[in-house]
This record gives C-alpha cells, sequence and structure tokens, in this order.
C-alpha cells in the first residue's frame, strides 16, 4: 500500500531546499577534503609504483602496459597538458574501448598480440611526444632523479589524477554516505540486512530485511523485452501485508543544481518503467540530499515519486516502523 511522504507537502518544499544544502554544504567543508587527501594519498602511490616499474619513466614498454594496463590512466597525466581519453585514443588513432578498457585494468577483446603491441606503441609514442619534461628534469640531463625529485614529480600527477577524478571520489563518497546512513536507521528499527548476492525476485524479500545495491527487472519497449534497473536499497517493511511490494529507495545527492533537470527526468522514466512491470502499488522513493530545487520536486511529485530528505531521515518513520 502507497503511503504519502512528502510530494504533497508543497508549503515546506522551499524551506526544506534551504535546510538540505545547508546539511550538504556542512558535510563536503568537513569530509571532502578529507576524502580527497586520502584519494590523492593512494593516488600518489600509484604514480611511485608507476616510476618504479618504467625506471622513472626511462623504459615505457609495450609489455610493462600490457602486464599493468591501468598505468594507462598514470600515462595520460604525464603530458603537457594532460590528456583526456576520447583525445589519447585519437592522437593514438585506436579505439576509445582500447584504451577503456586498459584502465579498467582489462586487455581489449579480440585483439590478438600483435595488434595489441602495435596500439600500445603508438600510445608510448603520443606520450613521449607529449611529455612534461619540464617536471621531469631527469629525463633531458640523462640521469636518474633524486627521492626529492621523484616525491615531488609523484605528488604532482597525483593531484593530476585526483583532479581529473574529483567528481567521482565526491559522488562515491555520497552515497557511501547515504547508505550508511540509511543502514543505520534500519538497524536501529531491528531490520536485519541481506546481500543481495542472496536475493532473486525482490518481491520474495523476508519482512524485517533490507538489501543494497539490488538490480530489479523491468519490462522494456511494451514488455517486448526485460531491462536492468540497479535500485540503491530496497527494504521489505516489518508492518504491512505479506503481498505488499517491497520499497525501493534510490540515494540522490547534488551539490549544485546543474544535473538536477537531466535526474528528475531519468528518475520518471525508472518510475514508468517500474509502474508498467509491477503495478501502480510500487513504491520509488528519492532519498535526497543537496541541491533538489521546488522546480525538481514538482517534476517527480507529478509522475507520482516521493522522497525523504537525508536531513530528516526519520520521515521514513511512516513506511519502516
Amino acid at each position: 500500500m502507497k503511503t504519502s511522504l512528502n510530494n504533497h507537502k508543497t508549503e515546506q518544499w522551499k524551506s526544506d531546499v534551504t535546510d538540505s544544502i545547508e546539511f550538504y554544504n556542512n558535510w563536503f567543508l568537513h569530509f571532502a577534503p578529507q576524502t580527497y587527501m586520502s584519494e590523492r594519498n593512494e593516488a600518489t602511490k600509484k604514480v611511485e609504483k608507476a616510476f618504479r616499474l618504467t625506471q622513472d619513466l626511462t623504459s615505457i614498454s609495450a609489455p610493462i602496459i600490457k602486464e599493468n594496463p591501468s598505468l594507462l590512466h598514470i600515462f595520460r597525466m604525464l603530458t603537457a597538458p594532460p590528456i583526456a581519453r576520447d583525445r589519447l585514443s585519437g592522437l593514438a588513432y585506436i579505439p576509445k574501448s582500447v584504451v577503456e578498457r586498459l584502465e579498467d585494468e582489462l586487455l581489449p577483446r579480440g585483439n590478438d598480440d600483435d595488434i595489441l603491441a602495435e596500439q600500445l606503441s603508438r600510445v608510448i609514442s603520443v606520450t613521449d611526444q607529449l611529455l612534461d619534461r619540464q617536471l621531469f628534469e631527469w629525463l633531458d640531463e640523462n640521469r636518474k632523479p633524486t627521492a626529492v625529485e621523484r616525491k615531488r614529480t609523484a605528488s604532482v600527477i597525483a593531484d593530476r589524477l585526483c583532479g581529473a577524478d574529483a567528481n567521482p571520489i565526491i559522488r562515491n563518497e555520497q552515497e557511501h554516505r547515504q547508505i550508511n546512513a540509511l543502514s543505520t536507521y534500519l538497524d536501529a528499527l531491528g531490520y536485519r540486512k541481506t546481500e543481495s548476492k542472496d536475493v532473486g525476485d525482490f518481491r520474495e524479500m523476508k519482512a524485517g530485511t533490507y538489501c543494497d545495491h539490488l538490480i530489479v527487472m523491468v519490462e522494456d519497449n511494451a514488455g517486448r523485452r526485460q531491462k536492468r534497473i540497479p535500485v540503491d536499497m530496497v527494504v521489505k517493511p516489518i508492518k504491512g501485508a505479506s503481498y505488499d511490494l517491497p520499497i525501493l529507495i534510490e540515494c540522490k545527492s547534488a551539490g549544485d543544481y546543474t544535473n538536477t533537470n537531466k535526474r528528475q527526468k531519468e528518475e520518471a522514466q525508472k518510475m514508468n518503467q517500474l509502474r508498467d512491470t509491477y503495478g501502480n502499488n510500487i513504491n520509488y522513493v528519492l532519498f535526497l540530499c543537496g541541491y533538489f530545487d521546488t522546480p525538481f520536486q514538482g517534476y517527480v511529485a507529478s509522475e507520482g515519486i516521493d522522497w525523504v530528505w537525508e536531513h530528516r531521515i526519520h520521515n521514513f518513520d511512516t513506511l519502516f516502523k
């Protein structure tokens, strides 16, 4: 049975946005720098490893990249200017998919050894031509770097890596924070966590259990095929009838207003697919934090979507107590 949470309380939408922005900004100021520095330290270790594997960048070869494909991400940051995946793909005349798979620590599909060796040689040639030689002074001076030089340059490249990945780093931490908040809240109410690998059809979950990062199947194209929808949290309430559907929760955290218009359309599409597959009684709830303004709330409310703000997580009591 569906229960209304916040989508009908239009009189408090504006104040909710203000409170949520304050909540988000406080989190960002206190935890984002710490998260970034932790990632920066890990990135520095990866760069130092790359230096060891390539003898301080004096011996970059196709076999080394093949054995350590994730090095490619670091090599893109060694150049002046640092280059994106698409630019490297274009300059080396290789498919973008090759670059993507290597940076995901995978070898390209369907390539024999000779083709891969040729592609990697082109990558090395591009890297060598664009190498930031002012940063790596020892290369032109034909000497080994000092320990201070090695540490300094590793820190610079780590900064470039984290700068390029800053948004994903923050997004991952936001999701981690919201999942933890929900888990802590549900645990306090006596709910039990179930691993996603132990859940088949979400409709068969037992009362008083929850699961994070679960795949829910929906029908697409008028039921002609099935589509996988990842859901951040699925909860089967303790109360209610056994045939009631579990509640699907999607975590959403935004540090500005830029992408919320795109997100509202994505959520509406998900809701329509879920409704078409499981009926009008499906409960799809957004767990919001940050810059989701009143137009966003109005749009998702018109699509039958409800939400709970992270700064007022106890609103879930209506569903789960």
